[in-house]
């Protein structure tokens, strides 16, 4: 039977009726439980010949794993941490894009009960500062691509809590070397220390009014994902289950690793450089994947190709998530492939909390679908009351004994700082922080955010981060970043500055501020646009009134 059966007690297929799932469907885990030991472990022993990923380079080299490999190499990894010094609770930041080592290291953490913080490779000096301070950082692994071995090297002066930094490739002054270090690290066994409600995960997601909070998770998060790769995703056993991302972002958690291998799947690792949509689709046929997830950008630029140049028969069931599924690209995918894309949505905070993956429904166009079992969710207005169906309000999750208590998987709270967390989450009510509507039949309709994050080709961009890069310029006195609608990214980022004295708004200065924000912080963060005014528009205790600016744009 698929392990996911030992958490959930029943086969998704035994789900007769939609009511009978939303009833029905629960999960039951040890006090202790840790997905390292009983999950990895327990699967290697059952079935240690399984194929638990397939990697390949991007120069096109393979490399395979079964799960006993995987359990092994934790083992190894652990043992790793343990040598450097790293122990229990200790904040670990993975900046290793999509190597496959991160799955023995991260399964590694979890065993040896220190905490993994994914981050996105393409963090600069200043982010890096930010993030080993405020999490007080003890080491970082990386990958010896991308430039993050020397922003890290800037960083480090700045950095007190930093220890130890490992990277792999060969010797590197002041650096472990990761790759001869984890070689010489022993196959013993170590105990268990960590589980159920420890911290075992703390990730970083952009706000709009400060930088990234950080976002905690227990051990109990992965069963969370039952839901995502065993149901959402219809992974079945021995499939390959592809889904696009970078490590440093949780949705690879959602798509890479927890669900997809309790359903028994083989996770698609395909580690490239640069998203090119016809070197997509040539894998997709040549690796004959039959489950596949993608953002709604990716699946614009794949849509623009010829679909039917590829033999593309193997897919089977395709998801999408990270911003709203444009109706045209749904049609156009389904047209060239045959499968239908389910949307999904969640946050950093959650796991999978709405859907369009139930096998007795059909997508609706530009809906995000029903709650997942497990999540209580309601549209509610200001004051925390259900709005009635049509209604505007904001998305929240009931957490109270009425609703359920809290899901599994969801969030511990914000890390150091309960402010934030009470501010989010309080009276058994999660304020989401986006804006929906329901109908008459239970299904959310999705508007937009409550603040003004900013989803640019399935990035989340907080508008504070690149105001304060920009505010450095002496060209800028004021200015406001919001986002703009783009065709092929869903939302641009889009600068609108108020210039000092003595400057002016020429198409030079304009590529000047592009290459200060791509040179300061993550290159995606640019402002792509941008727009020179006498003026920004503001309230009347002086606050920047970002929707104003989006109004405006949307209107023209």
């Amino acid at each position: 039977m698929p392990f996911y059966e030992k958490f959930t007690g029943r086969n998704r297929d035994d789900y007769v009726t939609l009511e009978d799932l939303q009833k029905n469907y629960k999960i039951t885990a040890p006090d202790n439980y840790n997905y390292a030991f009983d999950c990895l472990d327990e699967m290697a022993a059952e079935t240690p010949d399984r194929l638990a990923m397939l990697w390949l380079a991007n120069d096109g080299a393979e490399m395979r794993f079964t799960f006993e490999e995987m359990r092994r190499l934790s083992v190894k990894a652990a043992n790793f941490f343990l040598a450097q010094g790293i122990g229990k609770g200790d904040m670990v930041l993975l900046t290793m894009a999509r190597d496959w080592r991160y799955w023995p290291v991260l399964m590694g953490l979890h065993r040896m009960g220190a905490v993994a913080v994914p981050a996105t490779f393409q963090l600069t000096k200043k982010d890096l500062e930010y993030r080993c301070n405020a999490a007080s950082i003890k080491m970082l692994v990386t990958t010896p691509r991308y430039g993050v071995c020397e922003a890290m090297e800037e960083a480090l002066p700045e950095c007190p809590t930093v220890e130890k930094l490992a990277v792999w490739g060969g010797a590197r002054e002041g650096w472990l070397d990761f790759d001869a270090e984890f070689e010489a690290a022993p196959e013993t066994e170590i105990p268990r220390n960590a589980g159920g409600d420890d911290m075992m995960l703390m990730a970083f997601s952009s706000g709009t009014t400060g930088y990234p909070k950080m976002v905690a998770h227990d051990y109990y998060y992965p069963l969370g994902h039952i839901m995502t790769g065993c149901f959402w995703h219809r992974c079945e056993e021995d499939d390959l289950h592809f889904t696009i991302s970078d490590t440093g972002w949780l949705k690879s958690l959602w798509g890479k690793m927890y669900g997809q291998w309790m359903a028994g799947a083989t996770v698609f690792t395909y580690d490239f450089d640069r998203f090119i949509a016809s070197d997509i689709l040539q894998k997709l046929q040549d690796y004959k994947i039959p489950t596949f997830c993608a953002p709604p950008t990716m699946y614009r630029f794949l849509i623009k190709e010829d679909l039917s140049a590829y033999d593309l028969s193997a897919l089977r069931h395709c998801t999408t998530a990270g911003e709203a599924l444009n109706p045209e690209v749904y049609r156009a995918w389904k047209a060239g492939t045959g499968c239908k894309t389910f949307e999904g949505f969640g946050q950093s905070e959650t796991t999978l909390c709405c859907w369009t993956g139930y096998p007795w429904m059909q997508p609706r166009l530009g809906s995000m679908g029903l709650p997942v079992p497990g999540y209580r969710m309601i549209i509610a207005d200001e004051n925390g009351n259900e709005c009635a169906p049509g209604v505007i309000g904001e998305i929240c999750i009931r957490t109270d004994e009425a609703g359920g208590g809290k899901p599994c998987g969801m969030f511990l709270g914000y890390y150091r700082d309960d402010e934030k967390t009470d501010q989010n989450w309080s009276d058994g009510l999660y304020h989401t922080g986006d804006t929906a509507h329901c109908d008459e039949l239970g299904f959310f309709w999705y508007v937009g955010r409550t603040d003004d994050v900013i989803k640019s080709s399935g990035y989340r961009i907080g508008p504070f981060e690149v105001e304060s890069v920009l505010m450095e310029h002496p060209a800028v006195t004021e200015c406001a970043v919001t986002g703009v609608p783009d065709e092929a990214r869903g939302f641009a980022v889009k600068a609108t500055i108020v210039l000092s004295k003595g400057y002016e708004g020429t198409a030079e200065l304009t590529r000047e501020l592009q290459n200060h924000v791509k040179n300061t912080t993550a290159p995606y963060k640019y402002p792509r646009v941008v727009e020179y005014v006498e003026s920004l528009p503001k309230t009347i205790s002086g606050k920047i009134r970002r929707v104003e600016i989006r109004e405006k744009d949307n209107a023209n």
